[in-house]
């Protein structure tokens, strides 16, 4: 088996807001990668003391801790657990209604547990790649926010209507009910030769820059490494800033990568 895991911050100025982590159990059997992109909010108050690292840590590692210990589980319970005991260690002292409440986009995977199947889970616009033994490459993707108008995403305050809301997108923030809006299946264990997971900020290599397809990024990955793909991200990143002074997106977002070989 191998697994490599790097993380960038978009800009030395602010915390990566990114979480990544894989946990291989005592027992050598199965194993589980949780990849994390923390939601930036505006500038203000967003009802929270605490910030978007700290809950996209503690969610990261309750996470983490409960898709090893609870087999039996199916993701969608765990995720809800670890909504449930993240928001409850700050419920006391802060707003979780607030529409901005610290949340984040979710990528979950496990393998070896009871069904032998490969478990995943996506909320959000991170992106999970599961490669067949033939090299073939299936993004799973929950593409709700991209079926979205873009003239309803040029806000913050239009973008909050949509947030966690019936016709919108939903990330992991204080209410566990969201996770019957994620994106969950299982895939026969010998069906699957590697697996990676990708914040936006390491997937625009792909999905903004059309540099190439899911399976050449995945062969990016088995030839580089995670920290590569990062590298080749940033590079494009620089070079679309030389070629024009109009940057209509960030220029550069945190990234944060997992890939593992089984």
């Amino acid at each position: 088996m191998r697994i490599e895991l790097a993380t960038s911050p978009g800009s030395p100025e602010r915390p990566n807001e990114d979480w990544a982590s894989v946990a291989l159990p005592a027992s050598g059997q199965g194993g589980a990668l949780i990849v994390l992109d923390g939601v930036t909010p505006p500038e203000g108050d967003y009802g929270c003391e605490h910030g978007v690292p700290w809950f996209t840590a503690r969610l990261g590692g309750t996470l983490l801790e409960l898709s090893v210990s609870q087999l039996d589980a199916p993701l969608t319970e765990v995720l809800a657990t670890a909504i449930r005991r993240t928001a409850d260690v700050h419920r006391n002292s802060c707003d979780l209604s607030h529409v901005r409440t610290p949340q984040a986009t979710v990528v979950m995977a496990r393998w070896g547990g009871p069904s032998q199947d490969v478990e995943h889970l996506v909320l959000s616009d991170s992106v999970l790649l599961l490669e067949s033994p033939e090299g073939g490459v299936r993004a799973i993707l929950d593409d709700r926010i991209d079926r979205l108008p873009r003239e309803l995403l040029r806000t913050h305050e239009s973008a909050d209507r949509l947030r966690n809301a019936e016709g919108g997108f939903f990330t992991a923030a204080a209410d566990p009910g969201v996770t019957v809006h994620a994106v969950a299946g299982r895939t026969p264990r010998e069906r699957v030769r590697a697996l990676a997971a990708l914040t936006d900020g390491a997937s625009r290599w792909v999905e903004m820059f059309e540099e190439g397809s899911w399976t050449q990024c995945l062969g990016v990955l088995r030839k580089e490494g995670a920290q590569g793909l990062i590298d080749r991200v940033r590079a494009v990143e620089t070079a679309a800033l030389e070629r024009t002074t109009v940057i209509r997106w960030k220029l550069h977002d945190d990234a944060a990568v997992v890939f593992a070989e089984l």
